[in-house]
């Protein structure tokens, strides 16, 4: 996965996305436990960051437009902090219709579609996230679980 990668952020849907990963995942011979929590994750960030993507009102960690999404974008959102401040984000930005706590203009912000926050929603409880209180923290253990997702991952791509 190189230069195709990014061709298969840009452009195409989650399905396509999500199962090139399973596929290279399945090449490298990666355990079965790596591939039965990199494929969910896979799915739960790309529910959310192609909406953003077809919406052209993508953004990175910090909250600026991003032009495409691409493995790096997608790396970048990757950490369990960051995933967790996005989930939020977009709930606050499904309640008031616009997006919100991000530096985009407004009329960009205005612009956005409610995004289905179920597949994020359910990765995050597997990790022990709060969904309802964005101050809670979550496990540390749980934390470096997901950093060796995240981990395969980067090899991935």
């Amino acid at each position: 996965m190189k230069q195709e990668t990014y061709t298969l952020f840009e452009n195409e849907n989650l399905e396509t996305i999500v199962d090139t990963i399973a596929t290279e995942l399945e090449k490298r011979n990666e355990s079965p436990f790596w591939k039965d929590k990199v494929v969910p994750f896979s799915s739960a960030i790309l529910s959310v960051l192609i909406p953003l993507r077809d919406n052209k009102i993508l953004f990175n960690p910090q909250g600026n437009l991003e032009e495409k999404l691409t493995p790096e974008l997608f790396l970048e959102w990757s950490d369990l902090v960051s995933l967790k401040m996005l989930a939020f984000t977009l709930q606050k930005s499904n309640a008031s219709k616009s997006l919100q706590r991000t530096n985009l203009e407004k009329e960009l912000c205005n612009t956005y579609k409610e995004i289905d926050l179920s597949m994020l929603g359910e990765y995050l409880s597997l990790y022990t996230v709060n969904l309802e209180d964005e101050l809670l923290d979550f496990p540390i253990s749980n934390y470096n679980l997901h950093q060796g997702v995240s981990n395969v991952i980067k090899s991935l791509l």
